[in-house]
């Protein structure tokens, strides 16, 4: 077996200087590359290095949070807790819709299966109905082993249900995730926002805690009337006399015709799991993309199901060619993928999905409250090309940090790290302070699961045999 040799830069944020070191992954083979930059830190503590996207836990806008009590209160819906926790529980097992191809390719395989079965076992006097036999068989075998996903058709009672089981979480899922740009893109300053999906209208109080100085229009677009009265109704507290807390929000139940129309800011959260076939996802994901002016925001459940359907709806942005193009700036992966090359977990099968998790105070329907974990899957592409963001962005190397994609271990005098690199692999990293540098240890020691890690790793084209400078040889 060949060994292998890495080494990673760190840069000092004292003295500025390069300091190289040696480790072993269970990965391929990796060199060091010099990290030009400036002061990496400017400063600021550990905790709070570069990379970091970590938020504390989330608590609901007070406003929000005492609007949705409001409602619930005056709507007295019997067992609202073990509602809210049955619907939770439906939405995360959620699976995609099995597609009409792989359900007949299936229906043969089964088929054929039985005629198999029959012919190495025949049966006297069965001849005339082994047909009619087989193909009951099939079908209910079908019918046992398929999942059967129907649409959701969200009234008032459910939105209700709905509002007390998903609004604390999925605000925070879409907070973190809008946070990222805000921290990378300080100088991002969205004027319009467009929200597909938009429920309970989270989205526009998350965007809204980031940029409520710059959004001048914020358009939710939901298919379900009595969502987006809901929605509202949160907007003025629950009371439709008073004033809305955020101004310029207007609800549709279709997205504007205009092809021609940009949104600054478009967001999609735990939208694209509702269309039923791959195709509907995949326009749906070619129409926001359409509609993006900066950025696309895209937020799903963190199973492998909610994986699959952001990184299906990545590969068609990024490899579909339009017939009509009116915006010729090209997508670029911003977040969480350091590249655009296939993701390595699906390459390797592997059963785990590329999810995240932020800590949330959930909605205090009860005197006992704890904190509460979300976890959830994102997708951020953005338009490149323009020397706006060419300008905010310019002289960066964030784009070669690899993304932690487990959380971190900590251990007496080391750090073992899971990134996922610019190279398109997952890699495994022990950061230790004597072989690494004192300040590169202490922000891998600072940074935890989803944050982005300031080291920059580079292949070897031949593997070496892995040698300590003050080992004999």
């Amino acid at each position: 077996m060949s060994s292998l040799r890495t080494r990673v830069v760190g840069v000092c944020h004292q003295c500025q200087s390069v300091s190289p070191f040696k480790t072993i992954f269970r990965s391929q083979s990796v060199s060091a590359q010099p990290l030009v930059q400036a002061d990496l830190l400017k400063g600021r503590p550990y905790r709070k290095h570069p990379g970091v996207t970590n938020l504390k836990a989330q608590r609901l806008p007070d406003e929000l949070q005492r609007g949705a009590l409001y409602i619930i209160k005056n709507a007295q819906v019997s067992d609202l807790t073990e509602k809210a926790q049955r619907l939770s529980n439906f939405l995360w097992s959620r699976k995609r819709k099995v597609e009409d191809a792989q359900l007949r390719a299936k229906a043969m395989a089964l088929e054929k299966a039985l005629w198999s079965a029959s012919q190495e076992h025949p049966t006297e006097g069965e001849d005339g109905n082994l047909e009619d036999r087989i193909k009951k068989q099939v079908l209910y075998d079908l019918r046992k082993n398929t999942y059967h996903w129907t649409p959701i058709r969200y009234d008032e009672a459910l939105g209700l249900v709905f509002m007390a089981s998903r609004l604390a979480g999925g605000y925070a899922a879409v907070r973190r995730a809008l946070h990222e740009i805000k921290k990378r893109d300080s100088s991002f300053s969205p004027r319009s926002l467009l929200d597909f999906g938009s429920g309970l209208g989270t989205v526009v109080w998350a965007s809204h805690s980031l940029w409520a100085e710059s959004l001048r229009e914020m358009v939710c677009v939901d298919s379900s009337g009595a969502m987006n009265e809901l929605a509202a109704r949160l907007l003025r507290g629950g009371d439709e006399q008073n004033k809305p807390f955020i101004d310029n929000v207007y609800f549709r139940q279709f997205l504007p015709v205009s092809p021609k129309v940009q949104s600054d800011l478009v967001v999609g959260a735990f939208a694209l799991s509702e269309l039923g076939s791959s195709k509907e996802r995949q326009d749906g994901a070619l129409t926001l993309w359409r509609k993006t002016g900066s950025y696309l925001v895209l937020v799903e459940n963190g199973t492998m199901d909610g994986h699959s359907i952001l990184m299906e709806a990545r590969d068609t942005i990024l490899k579909n060619e339009d017939k009509v193009v009116y915006d010729h700036r090209m997508p670029s992966v911003f977040a969480p993928c350091t590249h655009a090359l296939p993701c390595p977990k699906m390459m390797q099968r592997l059963s785990v999905p590329c999810n995240f998790v932020q800590s949330y105070y959930p909605l205090s329907l009860t005197k006992k409250q704890e904190n509460s974990q979300e976890k959830f899957s994102y997708l951020i592409i953005s338009r490149t090309g323009s020397a706006e963001q060419g300008d905010r962005l310019a002289g960066t190397e964030e784009v070669e940090w690899g993304r932690l994609t487990t959380p971190v271990i900590r251990r007496p005098r080391r750090v073992h790290c899971q990134l996922c690199c610019s190279s398109g692999e997952l890699k495994r990293l022990v950061v230790t302070a004597r072989l690494h540098g004192r300040d590169t240890y202490r922000c891998a020691r600072s940074s935890d699961w989803g944050d982005r890690l300031p080291v920059v790793l580079a292949e070897d084209e031949d593997d070496v045999t892995v040698q300590s400078d003050n080992e004999p040889s």
